[in-house]
């Protein structure tokens, strides 16, 4: 590990303007590129206190030992030369976006004498004209086979073109009317080349004056009495409306975008781009990456452009691209786009009207893209098995941990505090053992004071199952007293997962087996408190840490420092994984018990009243404020209210009157009660 001072240039050395720097490693080779303003002040700001750098800042610059810059005269050299760099060097501390197919095209192969339409993959070629990018390849195929009808361009490969020409017999497509056999001289080169050339046009969105003038040619065949030329041109409209119909109408008619929207979190990010030409999504394409530097959402979109565009030029790049989050400098960048283009490029964020709605759409794309890369990387046996071992190692546990428990508080604002556990068994969730606690041990907000006491339950309930089943080993008994723990012992408040399997008693099944690691969400203070129950319970063969949100480090009991693994490592991720499920099942929890309690009813404190007498009772008299009006016989008149029955509610309802009636404050209104007994 480098030390970042012994590298760090002279005082005045940086000049202040705008350039580029390269951070290499001791080998020469180019781990960071990036661009600044001011070289000056950006540079600097990697060579303050270590501690005050990001994790993966921190990383890159102990990995470097140098650092060398070029000044450049503008800000859109600055982000040319950077690409250009970041494409050559490939450094690994640069976010690269990789894509998670290769997407087909449509490409019409103008450098040729006699033009081509194939589907293409791969890197674009010079001289070819490209549309999509398609999802599907088949998806290609039929679009082209309704526009063969109306530009019979040529589409077979080189041997088969020659073989015709040799022969002097065209292929099925030419005896068909699908191709117009340029091969055999049916067309010059100049005819077919026109072909080709309104091919592309329509295919670029030139489609309402093209149908025009067919309509038009087809109603003048009617008139002059050629129906059969007017049948093949009405057939060619169609042909061509059914084509159009494959990409659906999203933007006003000639609206050229490009649509861009990103999904993340602390490791990885996906990109989806919407391609709209004439108003119709004409390709779709997306990337994904891990965030191996520290970026955020505008930062992955300067990337994104650049991975976009730069290697493109005129119509490629379109009159608008409408993105998430402006980058650092949108001025350089929208300059970089125009003079990639040859003309203006409107870069901003929509804000209302289609173009926002189609990049709710295009954003809903980029998340499900992001779940599905994790889906697929969770399930690979291989991966799972790296990550287990690499939390080994960095946890220097002595076996993988098979096994790992993650546990979580959540609240809302002191109220309704629950926690939840999560199981992942060989780095697959096992939700039929998640299990979700009330904190029942105290009042309001303590997450570390919450951590303790689900520890201790949870481990309790451990005990006791062992003893139980005469599992006890030969361990030392805990020293000291054990504190009891509310809601232990009874199960009550630890409520099961939904699908959770039962005892054969029917009883949800118990805390039978222990983890080779306890995951808390959060730092030093919660990992203290977890190791803290343990111990007071005399457990000690399980390891514990904690997972911090903010940066993504690893606490262990009793040291300073955490545990920082790389940005890369599968195992921080199973970690991230692991974490992530225990929020959301907390939160989960936590909202239903919040719902639930806002719909409670007076009603609810009734002893042995159901739900179909509570119902009972508030369609007879209407409301509750009607039914605490009611006399006592009055409410036995309910159908299934008994007398005793009765009492008690009436006696439930008094109790849960209101001290006075409430007022609008603002109107001097009284606000009456609803049905459930709320003011509205």
């Amino acid at each position: 590990m480098a030390d970042p001072s012994s590298y760090r240039p002279k005082p005045g050395q940086i000049p202040d303007s705008p350039g580029v720097y390269k951070f290499r490693d001791e080998h020469r080779r180019v781990i960071y590129v990036g661009k600044a303003k001011s070289l000056r002040q950006r540079l600097a700001n990697y060579f303050q206190d270590l501690s005050g750098l990001h994790p993966r800042t921190r990383t890159m610059v102990t990995t470097a030992a140098s650092v060398e810059w070029t000044v450049v005269a503008t800000e859109v050299e600055a982000l040319q030369l950077e690409y250009s760099w970041i494409k050559e060097f490939d450094p690994r501390f640069n976010v690269k976006y990789r894509d998670d197919k290769s997407y087909p095209y449509l490409a019409v192969t103008l450098n040729e004498e006699f033009p081509r339409v194939q589907v293409m993959r791969g890197a674009k070629k010079k001289g070819v004209r490209y549309f999509g990018p398609y999802g599907h390849a088949w998806a290609i195929r039929e679009t082209v086979d309704l526009m063969l009808r109306v530009f019979p361009v040529r589409t077979c490969s080189a041997g088969v073109f020659k073989n015709a020409e040799r022969t002097g017999r065209p292929c099925l497509l030419g005896y068909i009317g699908k191709c117009s056999a340029p091969c055999v001289g049916r067309v010059t080169p100049e005819e077919h080349r026109e072909l080709a050339d309104d091919f592309c046009d329509f295919m670029a969105g030139r489609t309402g004056t093209y149908i025009r003038r067919l309509e038009k040619d087809m109603m003048a065949a009617a008139e002059e009495m050629e129906y059969e030329r007017a049948a093949r041109l009405r057939d060619d409209v169609e042909a061509l409306k059914r084509a159009m119909e494959k990409s659906a109408v999203v933007l006003a008619d000639a609206t050229d975008a490009d649509l861009i929207a990103v999904a993340e979190d602390e490791l990885e990010a996906a990109v989806q781009i919407f391609h709209v030409r004439g108003g119709r999504v004409r390709g779709q394409r997306g990337w994904v990456t891990d965030k191996v530097e520290n970026v955020d959402t505008s930062g992955l979109v300067e990337h994104a452009l650049q991975q976009l565009y730069g290697e493109e030029s005129g119509d490629a790049v379109p009159k608008e691209v409408l993105v998430p989050a402006l980058p650092e400098d949108p001025a350089a960048v929208s300059q970089w786009l125009a003079d990639r283009r040859g003309s203006q490029v409107s870069l901003r964020i929509p804000q209302r009207g289609d173009k926002k709605d189609l990049m709710v759409t295009v954003q809903r794309n980029a998340q499900q893209a992001l779940g599905l890369h994790k889906t697929k990387r969770a399930s690979d046996l291989t991966t799972r098995s790296r990550a287990l071992e690499e939390i080994a190692g960095a946890l220097d546990l002595d076996t993988a941990p098979l096994r790992i428990e993650c546990f979580d508080i959540s609240h809302l604002q002191g109220d309704d505090v629950v926690a939840s556990m999560v199981v992942f068994e060989d780095g697959l969730a096992r939700k039929g053992e998640y299990r979700r606690f009330q904190i029942k041990g105290f009042e309001g907000q303590d997450d570390v004071r919450s951590m303790h006491e689900v520890i201790s339950r949870r481990f309790r309930r451990y005990l006791q199952e062992k003893e139980r089943t005469g599992e006890w080993e030969e361990t030392p008994a805990p020293t000291g007293p054990v504190p009891a723990v509310p809601g232990d012992g009874d199960g009550t408040g630890d409520a099961p997962a939904a699908g959770e399997s039962r005892e054969d008693d029917g009883r949800p099944k118990r805390f039978a087996y222990p983890p080779q690691l306890l995951v808390v969400d959060g730092g030093q203070p919660q990992v203290a408190a977890a190791k803290r129950a343990l111990d007071e319970l005399g457990i000690d063969d399980i390891a514990v840490c904690g997972l911090a949100k903010r940066l993504e480090e690893v606490w262990l009991p009793d040291d300073d420092d955490p545990v920082v693994l790389p940005r890369s490592s599968e195992g921080l991720y199973l970690l991230q994984r692991v974490r992530d499920e225990a929020h959301r099942f907390a939160i989960t929890y936590q909202r239903a018990k919040r719902a639930k309690r806002i719909r409670a009813s007076p009603l609810d404190a009734v002893p042995g009243l159901g739900d179909t007498r509570k119902q009972a009772l508030i369609k007879h008299f209407g409301s509750v404020k009607k039914l605490r009006q009611a006399t006592i016989e009055e409410i036995c008149e309910v159908p299934g209210i008994g007398r005793r029955t009765a009492e008690s509610v009436a006696v439930a309802l008094a109790a849960a009157a209101p001290a006075a009636p409430a007022v609008n404050t603002a109107t001097g209104e009284i606000m009456e009660e609803d049905d459930g007994g709320s003011t509205t």
